[in-house]
């Protein structure tokens, strides 16, 4: 993994000092290295930061073709490279690193953006095609590397990380509407918190020339329609097919230069990760796990016993409320994003712990809640709307059963509150996912601290318009079974605007690590996408396929565990922490008075009433009070206009 730069200016020289100046910035993405190209034109210029993972002494970036007609800098993985390798040197290519980035060069050579068909794995990655005067940049199906844009005074400019568009002198500035809309849900597939900046959308390319700027798709999930009929398969055939590909996702993900760990927690996900990889791996592999000082947060116990069973290195790292404290800013300075819950702040500390252990590759189980439906909201959508075939009562039972999990798992992922009505997305969709109408209960939340002219200008709007403007809603989600569309829509907006960020890319990248998610692997998805929903959820049985198809590699407990949410304690839980205490500091002081999009006044008065309130109503609230000390750390660190 690295941190990628591009300029693409249609008038004047590009400046040498703010290329360098963005590349510089993420240097955290690329301790081992720095190197850039200028265009002799000086209109084009590519810069990499480097963290050696393939190819540790030839694979500098950025790369050019044979005849010099072609640079690229790629951020990420691509696996299956080495056979790759082999058929573009039969081809005829001469390679000039052994390095897994270079591939994706010589397929453009030959393929031009077909190429993308070709690649495997987590990557961004931006060409210059001089022939043809051409940009070309692109994004994984998923969006598990991070890649934005912005045109500024006649020049297109690409980075990893938004802080270096910033350095490379785009002017920083809040976008109203995305703040907003941030409150709605999870984020828009292109655009972000920043005015004039957006992201090219997972599975997308861009194509910039003289004149236009195109984004195309080239992936999509493409579920089957509901009425869609196949062959009668047994539940052991499913899980047989589903086991073969996650194995292979897993094994080829071992594959570096440098040690390659695990990230443990006591989750059916990560153990699954980590016994697969056992067995495909020389020696014990070493399992990083997170604890807390909070019992029911903490899941040591069952990652040591999963560590146990898989003969791994067990390496537990204690995390304390007051180390979220210290460390929160830090943390979201490299998100870049607004937070729900200090997770992010300890994947931070995480990442931290693996680097200074001496680690720069880990294996994650991000993606698996997202395809395979894990999370209760998804839960109660299969109860609510795939109902052919299943017993009244019994649903009744099971809904019931879900109203009594516990308050964070409740306070989190189902409606706590008011919810607003959402009479266009049932018109469209022909029902409202759950996460729709939980995020509804938490924007009603928010709505009330905004200030009153912000909260005006943007009301009116219907909710979830400019995010299923942006979808394919006639081509990926008509027709389609209701599991299988909230998957998709979780999947176009929470996976990569919040998932990938603050439990994935930005947390580890912050330190120098690579994080590989095996179940995100394309052809794992696509392999589950052919599955019937049964195999995702089974009455309260969560992931059932998942389960099933590695229950040889897990433990009893982990078989038996059903899903819960990897999250730090809430600071509203623990006034008497560090974590709390800085949440009430920066909320009553003078940051948030010159954010013009809230209301000091009824926020402190949410603050005030903290006490009184139950403990699901501090758990929802909390996520509130997260996303306001984010904006905070944001406006205060980035200087952001408004």
């Amino acid at each position: 993994m690295c941190g990628i730069v591009a300029l693409f200016s249609r008038r004047d020289p590009i400046s040498e000092a703010a290329l360098l100046r963005a590349t510089t910035s993420l240097h955290h993405r690329g301790p081992d290295g720095q190197r850039h190209w200028i265009a002799p034109d000086r209109h084009v210029a590519l810069g990499h930061a480097r963290l050696s993972i393939i190819d540790l002494t030839t694979g500098d970036q950025p790369i050019a073709s044979e005849d010099e007609r072609l640079h690229i800098v790629v951020n990420g993985e691509f696996y299956g490279y080495e056979a790759i390798q082999r058929e573009l040197e039969q081809s005829g290519h001469r390679l000039r690193t052994r390095s897994d980035s270079e591939i994706a060069l010589h397929l453009y050579e030959d393929l031009g953006a077909q190429c993308l068909h070709q690649l495997r794995g987590e990557f961004a990655f931006v060409l210059w095609d001089e022939t043809n005067r051409t940009l070309f940049a692109a994004r994984d199906r998923f969006g598990i590397k991070p890649l934005f844009y912005a045109v500024h005074a006649e020049t297109i400019y690409f980075a990893s990380e938004v802080k270096a568009l910033f350095a490379a002198g785009i002017p920083a500035r809040w976008d109203a509407e995305s703040v907003y809309q941030s409150v709605e849900f999870g984020g828009h597939e292109v655009r972000t918190l920043y005015d004039g900046i957006h992201q090219v959308p997972p599975g997308h390319y861009l194509i910039a020339t003289g004149n236009h700027v195109q984004l195309h798709r080239y992936w999509d999930f493409d579920y089957p329609r509901a009425d869609h009929v196949s062959p009668h398969r047994s539940d052991a055939d499913y899980a047989a097919e589903f086991r073969h590909a996650l194995e292979e996702a897993v094994r080829i993900r071992l594959r570096a230069d440098v040690p390659v760990g695990c990230y443990l927690s006591g989750g059916l996900d990560s153990c699954a990760v980590l016994g697969l990889a056992a067995k495909h791996h020389p020696e014990p592999i070493r399992a990083f796990t997170l604890t807390f000082d909070h019992a029911d947060y903490d899941e040591e116990k069952e990652a040591r016993e999963m560590a146990t069973k898989a003969g791994a290195d067990f390496y537990p790292i204690p995390i304390r409320q007051d180390d979220l404290a210290d460390h929160f800013a830090d943390a979201i300075l490299q998100s870049e994003t607004f937070c729900v819950n200090a997770h992010g702040v300890a994947k931070y500390l995480l990442s931290r712990a693996v680097r200074d252990a001496g680690y720069k590759v880990v294996l994650t189980g991000e993606g698996s809640d997202e395809i395979l439906g894990g999370y209760v909201h998804f839960r109660r959508d299969i109860l609510m709307y795939n109902r052919e075939g299943q017993d009244p009562a019994v649903i009744a039972t099971l809904l019931d059963d879900l109203s009594r999990l516990n308050p964070v798992s409740r306070g989190l992922m189902l409606p706590h509150g008011e919810v607003q009505p959402m009479h266009g997305v049932k018109r469209l969709l022909g029902f409202v996912p759950s996460w729709f109408e939980a995020f509804s209960a938490r924007s009603s939340k928010m709505r009330s601290l905004l200030a009153r002219e912000f909260r005006e200008r943007f009301e009116k709007r219907e909710s979830y318009h400019a995010l299923l403007s942006g979808l394919d809603v006639r081509g990926q989600l008509a027709g389609r079974d209701a599991l299988n569309q909230s998957l998709y829509l979780w999947s176009k907006s929470m996976l990569p605007n919040y998932i990938l960020v603050m439990l994935g890319d930005r947390m580890e990248m912050a330190h120098s690590i690579e994080g590989r998610v095996p179940f995100l692997d394309h052809h794992v998805v696509e392999v589950l996408r052919s599955q019937p929903v049964s195999q995702k959820i089974r009455g309260m049985t969560e992931k059932f396929v998942l389960r099933e198809a590695v229950r040889d590699v897990i433990s009893d407990t982990v078989y038996r565990r059903q899903k819960h949410p990897f999250l730090s304690p809430p600071a509203t839980l623990n006034p008497e922490k560090r974590l709390s205490a800085f949440v009430q500091d920066t909320l009553r002081g003078p940051i948030l008075a010159s954010i013009p999009y809230f209301d000091r006044k009824k926020v402190v008065g949410l603050l005030d009433s903290l006490i009184t309130m139950d403990e699901a109503a501090r758990v929802a609230n909390d996520q509130v009070l997260m996303s306001l000390v984010s904006a905070c750390v944001l406006h205060d660190r980035f200087h952001l206009a408004a």
